[in-house]
Protein backbone atom coordinates (compact mmCIF):
# COMPACT_ATOMS: atom_id res chain seq x y z
CA UNK A 1 0.00 0.00 0.00
CA UNK A 2 2.52 2.51 0.78
CA UNK A 3 4.58 1.64 -2.99
CA UNK A 4 1.24 2.17 -4.31
CA UNK A 5 0.25 5.46 -2.42
CA UNK A 6 4.01 6.39 -3.89
CA UNK A 7 3.10 5.45 -7.01
CA UNK A 8 0.03 8.02 -6.85
CA UNK A 9 1.91 10.69 -5.40
CA UNK A 10 4.41 11.09 -7.79
CA UNK A 11 1.56 10.56 -11.08
CA UNK A 12 -0.24 13.41 -9.01
CA UNK A 13 3.10 15.66 -8.80
CA UNK A 14 3.71 15.12 -12.61
CA UNK A 15 -0.10 15.74 -13.70
CA UNK A 16 0.39 19.24 -11.73
CA UNK A 17 3.46 19.93 -13.31
CA UNK A 18 2.19 19.13 -16.84
CA UNK A 19 -1.06 20.81 -16.33
CA UNK A 20 1.22 24.24 -15.42
CA UNK A 21 3.38 24.09 -18.57
CA UNK A 22 6.22 23.61 -15.88
CA UNK A 23 9.59 21.54 -15.69
CA UNK A 24 9.30 18.44 -13.11
CA UNK A 25 12.62 19.41 -10.35
CA UNK A 26 16.13 18.21 -12.08
CA UNK A 27 14.44 18.47 -15.80
CA UNK A 28 16.17 21.06 -18.36
CA UNK A 29 13.62 24.38 -18.70
CA UNK A 30 11.34 24.03 -21.92
CA UNK A 31 12.87 25.98 -24.49
CA UNK A 32 10.19 26.80 -27.04
CA UNK A 33 9.99 26.32 -30.84
CA UNK A 34 11.70 29.00 -32.64
CA UNK A 35 9.09 31.65 -34.55
CA UNK A 36 9.26 33.34 -38.11
CA UNK A 37 13.52 34.01 -38.55
CA UNK A 38 14.56 31.69 -35.99
CA UNK A 39 15.53 33.55 -33.65
CA UNK A 40 12.95 34.07 -30.65
CA UNK A 41 10.13 31.98 -29.41
CA UNK A 42 7.31 31.47 -31.45
CA UNK A 43 4.55 32.84 -30.01
CA UNK A 44 1.70 32.75 -32.68
CA UNK A 45 -1.34 31.43 -31.65
CA UNK A 46 -4.88 31.88 -30.19
CA UNK A 47 -4.63 32.71 -26.53
CA UNK A 48 -7.19 33.01 -23.48
CA UNK A 49 -7.23 33.62 -19.46
CA UNK A 50 -8.88 31.36 -17.85
CA UNK A 51 -9.61 33.45 -14.35
CA UNK A 52 -12.01 35.90 -12.51
CA UNK A 53 -9.39 38.76 -12.85
CA UNK A 54 -12.26 41.06 -15.61
CA UNK A 55 -14.27 40.83 -12.44
CA UNK A 56 -11.71 41.64 -9.81
CA UNK A 57 -7.95 41.80 -9.97
CA UNK A 58 -7.49 42.04 -6.24
CA UNK A 59 -8.20 38.88 -3.77
CA UNK A 60 -12.06 38.81 -3.24
CA UNK A 61 -14.53 37.01 -1.58
CA UNK A 62 -18.13 36.63 -3.71
CA UNK A 63 -20.36 39.31 -3.86
CA UNK A 64 -24.02 39.58 -4.75
CA UNK A 65 -23.58 41.84 -7.24
CA UNK A 66 -20.96 43.69 -9.75
CA UNK A 67 -23.18 46.16 -8.45
CA UNK A 68 -24.37 47.25 -4.52
CA UNK A 69 -26.66 49.25 -2.58
CA UNK A 70 -27.59 48.93 1.32
CA UNK A 71 -30.37 46.12 1.55
CA UNK A 72 -31.95 45.62 5.61
CA UNK A 73 -29.04 42.90 5.97
CA UNK A 74 -25.97 44.04 4.19
CA UNK A 75 -24.99 45.16 0.66
CA UNK A 76 -27.97 43.79 -2.07
CA UNK A 77 -28.10 44.63 -5.66
CA UNK A 78 -28.47 47.36 -7.56
CA UNK A 79 -31.63 48.16 -9.53
CA UNK A 80 -29.96 48.15 -12.88
CA UNK A 81 -28.22 44.57 -11.40
CA UNK A 82 -31.33 43.19 -9.47
CA UNK A 83 -33.25 41.23 -12.19
CA UNK A 84 -30.39 39.49 -14.05
CA UNK A 85 -29.93 37.38 -10.27
CA UNK A 86 -26.96 35.38 -10.24
CA UNK A 87 -25.56 36.51 -14.05
CA UNK A 88 -24.39 39.95 -12.41
CA UNK A 89 -22.85 38.11 -9.21
CA UNK A 90 -19.14 38.25 -8.40
CA UNK A 91 -17.46 35.03 -8.14
CA UNK A 92 -14.48 34.68 -5.46
CA UNK A 93 -11.01 34.46 -6.76
CA UNK A 94 -7.36 34.42 -4.94
CA UNK A 95 -6.59 37.78 -7.21
CA UNK A 96 -4.04 38.44 -9.95
CA UNK A 97 -2.49 41.11 -7.94
CA UNK A 98 1.09 40.41 -6.40
CA UNK A 99 0.52 40.84 -2.66
CA UNK A 100 -3.46 40.71 -2.29
CA UNK A 101 -4.01 44.47 -2.62
CA UNK A 102 -3.53 47.05 -5.27
CA UNK A 103 -1.08 50.34 -3.22
CA UNK A 104 -3.69 52.95 -4.09
CA UNK A 105 -3.21 56.40 -2.61
CA UNK A 106 -5.99 57.49 -0.01
CA UNK A 107 -7.53 59.79 -2.93
CA UNK A 108 -7.51 57.51 -5.46
CA UNK A 109 -8.25 54.41 -3.34
CA UNK A 110 -11.87 56.68 -2.89
CA UNK A 111 -12.15 56.92 -5.79
CA UNK A 112 -12.18 53.41 -6.63
CA UNK A 113 -14.96 52.78 -4.21
CA UNK A 114 -16.38 55.52 -6.11
CA UNK A 115 -16.38 53.70 -9.10
CA UNK A 116 -17.43 50.44 -7.74
CA UNK A 117 -20.66 51.77 -5.98
CA UNK A 118 -21.59 53.41 -9.97
CA UNK A 119 -20.00 50.07 -12.00
CA UNK A 120 -23.29 50.01 -14.48
CA UNK A 121 -22.73 54.14 -15.34
CA UNK A 122 -19.02 53.91 -15.45
CA UNK A 123 -17.54 50.66 -15.96
CA UNK A 124 -15.84 51.68 -19.83
CA UNK A 125 -16.67 47.42 -20.95
CA UNK A 126 -20.70 48.29 -20.29
CA UNK A 127 -20.60 50.62 -23.32
CA UNK A 128 -18.36 48.69 -25.33
CA UNK A 129 -15.42 51.17 -25.28
CA UNK A 130 -11.72 49.80 -25.84
CA UNK A 131 -10.41 47.46 -22.68
CA UNK A 132 -6.74 49.11 -22.65
CA UNK A 133 -3.55 47.34 -21.39
CA UNK A 134 -3.60 45.18 -19.09
CA UNK A 135 -7.24 44.33 -19.20
CA UNK A 136 -7.35 43.12 -22.96
CA UNK A 137 -5.37 40.42 -22.13
CA UNK A 138 -7.63 38.44 -19.16
CA UNK A 139 -11.12 39.86 -20.87
CA UNK A 140 -13.10 36.74 -20.93
CA UNK A 141 -12.77 35.83 -24.87
CA UNK A 142 -9.67 35.75 -26.66
CA UNK A 143 -6.93 37.18 -28.74
CA UNK A 144 -4.45 36.19 -31.12
CA UNK A 145 -0.56 36.73 -31.10
CA UNK A 146 0.62 37.40 -34.90
CA UNK A 147 4.75 37.51 -34.91
CA UNK A 148 6.66 37.56 -38.40
CA UNK A 149 10.08 37.87 -38.32
CA UNK A 150 10.55 41.40 -37.75
CA UNK A 151 6.65 42.24 -37.02
CA UNK A 152 4.68 41.57 -34.04
CA UNK A 153 0.83 42.75 -33.49
CA UNK A 154 -1.97 41.82 -30.99
CA UNK A 155 -5.57 41.36 -31.97
CA UNK A 156 -8.81 40.75 -29.59
CA UNK A 157 -11.97 39.46 -29.83
CA UNK A 158 -13.71 42.00 -27.82
CA UNK A 159 -14.45 44.98 -29.79
CA UNK A 160 -12.32 44.04 -32.84
CA UNK A 161 -9.33 45.73 -30.21
CA UNK A 162 -5.72 45.62 -31.50
CA UNK A 163 -2.40 46.75 -31.06
CA UNK A 164 0.15 47.68 -33.19
CA UNK A 165 3.71 46.82 -31.54
CA UNK A 166 6.58 48.82 -32.26
CA UNK A 167 9.84 46.58 -33.10
CA UNK A 168 12.00 49.90 -32.42
CA UNK A 169 11.22 52.74 -29.92
CA UNK A 170 9.25 55.73 -31.73
CA UNK A 171 9.84 58.48 -28.86
CA UNK A 172 6.45 59.24 -26.63
CA UNK A 173 3.30 58.97 -28.46
CA UNK A 174 1.76 61.64 -30.14
CA UNK A 175 -1.71 61.29 -28.14
CA UNK A 176 -3.01 58.84 -25.56
CA UNK A 177 -5.35 56.23 -26.58
CA UNK A 178 -7.33 53.28 -25.65
CA UNK A 179 -4.76 51.13 -26.16
CA UNK A 180 -1.37 53.10 -25.60
CA UNK A 181 1.73 52.58 -27.69
CA UNK A 182 3.48 49.44 -27.23
CA UNK A 183 7.23 48.63 -28.21
CA UNK A 184 8.77 45.15 -28.16
CA UNK A 185 12.29 43.52 -26.75
CA UNK A 186 13.02 40.60 -25.46
CA UNK A 187 14.85 39.20 -22.72
CA UNK A 188 16.02 35.63 -23.70
CA UNK A 189 12.83 33.73 -24.50
CA UNK A 190 10.01 36.09 -22.78
CA UNK A 191 8.80 39.06 -25.14
CA UNK A 192 8.75 42.30 -23.24
CA UNK A 193 6.51 44.65 -24.42
CA UNK A 194 6.42 48.97 -22.35
CA UNK A 195 3.05 50.30 -23.34
CA UNK A 196 2.72 53.87 -22.51
CA UNK A 197 0.49 56.66 -23.62
CA UNK A 198 -2.55 55.27 -22.49
CA UNK A 199 -5.56 57.00 -21.50
CA UNK A 200 -7.19 57.22 -18.00
CA UNK A 201 -10.35 56.25 -18.66
CA UNK A 202 -9.94 52.02 -19.03
CA UNK A 203 -10.59 50.26 -15.91
CA UNK A 204 -8.35 47.44 -14.83
CA UNK A 205 -11.55 45.36 -14.30
CA UNK A 206 -15.27 45.47 -13.12
CA UNK A 207 -14.65 46.27 -9.73
CA UNK A 208 -13.58 50.10 -10.48
CA UNK A 209 -9.48 49.81 -10.54
CA UNK A 210 -8.33 52.63 -12.30
CA UNK A 211 -5.28 54.43 -13.06
CA UNK A 212 -4.01 58.20 -14.71
CA UNK A 213 -3.21 58.60 -18.02
CA UNK A 214 0.48 58.58 -16.46
CA UNK A 215 0.65 54.90 -16.02
CA UNK A 216 3.37 52.64 -17.83
CA UNK A 217 2.06 49.00 -18.09
CA UNK A 218 5.84 46.72 -18.70
CA UNK A 219 4.62 43.37 -20.02
CA UNK A 220 6.46 39.97 -20.08
CA UNK A 221 5.13 37.18 -22.05
CA UNK A 222 7.49 33.54 -21.22
CA UNK A 223 6.94 30.82 -23.06
CA UNK A 224 6.44 27.65 -20.01
CA UNK A 225 5.27 24.75 -22.34
CA UNK A 226 3.98 23.97 -25.72
CA UNK A 227 0.35 25.18 -25.29
CA UNK A 228 0.79 27.78 -22.37
CA UNK A 229 2.49 31.17 -21.16
CA UNK A 230 3.00 33.11 -18.27
CA UNK A 231 2.31 36.59 -18.41
CA UNK A 232 2.90 39.64 -16.25
CA UNK A 233 2.40 43.05 -16.32
CA UNK A 234 3.89 45.34 -13.71
CA UNK A 235 2.41 48.84 -13.28
CA UNK A 236 3.53 52.57 -12.31
CA UNK A 237 1.21 55.55 -11.79
CA UNK A 238 2.74 58.06 -9.27
CA UNK A 239 -0.64 59.65 -9.32
CA UNK A 240 -2.53 56.55 -8.62
CA UNK A 241 -0.63 54.52 -6.86
CA UNK A 242 2.41 54.52 -3.88
CA UNK A 243 4.21 52.32 -5.89
CA UNK A 244 5.04 50.01 -8.76
CA UNK A 245 2.59 46.66 -8.23
CA UNK A 246 2.47 43.59 -10.26
CA UNK A 247 -0.13 40.80 -11.64
CA UNK A 248 0.54 37.60 -12.88
CA UNK A 249 -1.43 34.16 -14.32
CA UNK A 250 -1.34 32.24 -16.89
CA UNK A 251 -2.21 32.20 -20.43
CA UNK A 252 -3.50 29.45 -22.51
CA UNK A 253 -3.46 28.37 -26.20
CA UNK A 254 -6.98 27.77 -27.90
CA UNK A 255 -6.76 24.23 -28.96
CA UNK A 256 -9.83 23.69 -31.38
CA UNK A 257 -8.95 22.28 -34.89
CA UNK A 258 -10.07 25.71 -36.18
CA UNK A 259 -9.15 28.18 -33.04
CA UNK A 260 -9.82 31.52 -34.81
CA UNK A 261 -11.14 34.82 -33.62
CA UNK A 262 -14.70 35.80 -34.50
CA UNK A 263 -16.19 39.11 -35.00
CA UNK A 264 -17.98 40.59 -31.48
CA UNK A 265 -17.97 44.21 -32.58
CA UNK A 266 -20.16 45.12 -29.34
CA UNK A 267 -20.91 48.93 -30.17
CA UNK A 268 -23.85 47.98 -32.01
CA UNK A 269 -24.92 45.99 -29.20
CA UNK A 270 -25.11 48.97 -26.62
CA UNK A 271 -27.34 51.57 -28.98
CA UNK A 272 -30.26 51.43 -27.54
CA UNK A 273 -28.47 51.64 -24.00
CA UNK A 274 -26.49 54.50 -25.18
CA UNK A 275 -28.64 56.67 -27.60
CA UNK A 276 -32.04 55.09 -27.18
CA UNK A 277 -33.62 57.29 -25.07
CA UNK A 278 -33.29 59.67 -28.08
CA UNK A 279 -35.45 58.28 -30.60
CA UNK A 280 -38.70 59.68 -32.06
CA UNK A 281 -40.24 57.20 -30.11
CA UNK A 282 -38.55 55.54 -27.07
CA UNK A 283 -38.58 52.04 -26.09
CA UNK A 284 -39.50 51.90 -22.51
CA UNK A 285 -36.98 51.97 -19.93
Amino acid sequence: MRLAGRGLAGALIAAVASWGGASVAGDDPYVAPRGPGGVHPDLNGVWQALNEANYDIERHMARPSMGLREGPHGPVPDLKTLYIGAVASVPPSLGVVEGGKIPYTPEALAKRDENRAHWAERDPEVKCFLPGVPRATYMPQPFQIIQGENALEIVYQWAGANRNVYSEDPGPAPVDSWMGQSVASWDGDTLVLTVTGLNEMTWFDRAGNHHSNQMKVVERYTPTGPNHLHYEATIEDPETFTEPWRISMPLYRRMEPNAMLLDFKCVAFVEELMYGEWRRNPLPR
